[in-house]
């Protein structure tokens, strides 16, 4: 992608308070965007007290990819996405259906530029949470920020059919207007 459409697109997230999704530092919303903790009834919620639809089928607790996980949030809130990238690689190692881990590590790798391996951790991802609203609205951020704004668009229609009201897919629905008119 064309640097002054990158400078952009980054000028355009840190503009936005509804901007960006769940999977990188981009988005300006208070929550930490890969801060998944666990509420009073072990599920996975966000920064923001939100229960996130991620893998319970276990709980996190006692699991020695659990602290990999953490290394990786921290270094990804740290913009360190070198690090955060081996500890979610090691967290998935670890425990193959941590949703959580697949989506840093998706995230980490989108920050890199490594969309390859971004889609790749997106395919175990949606394998995890098939019809995920949430997820679909990642994929279309990493799209988003590859330039290619016709499947981004696509991705995002389906994240708001599932979702409606998930507020990240409307903030980067208007991101992409913003950045196809700049």
């Amino acid at each position: 992608m064309p640097g002054t459409i990158r400078a952009a697109l980054v000028a355009i997230c840190i503009g936005l308070p509804l901007a960006g999704c769940q999977t990188t530092g981009a988005s300006t919303n208070g929550a930490d965007p890969i801060a998944l903790g666990d509420d009073r009834h072990g599920n996975p919620v966000a920064g923001n007290n939100e229960t996130l639809p991620w893998s319970n089928q276990a709980s996190l607790k006692g699991d020695p990819s659990n602290r990999a996980l953490e290394q990786g949030r921290e270094a990804f809130r740290d913009a360190n996405y070198g690090t955060s990238e081996k500890h979610f690689r090691q967290a998935v190692e670890l425990r193959p259906d941590n949703a959580a881990a697949w989506l840093g590590l998706a995230a980490s790798y989108d920050q890199l530029g490594r969309f390859d391996l971004a889609d790749r951790a997106y395919d175990q991802l949606a394998k995890l949470k098939p019809k995920d609203a949430r997820v679909l609205n990642n994929r279309g951020y990493s799209y988003l920020l590859r330039g290619d704004y016709k499947q981004a668009r696509r991705l995002f229609d389906a994240a708001l059919a599932l979702d409606p009201s998930l507020e990240e897919v409307q903030g980067n629905l208007h991101l992409l207007e913003k950045v196809r008119q700049s």
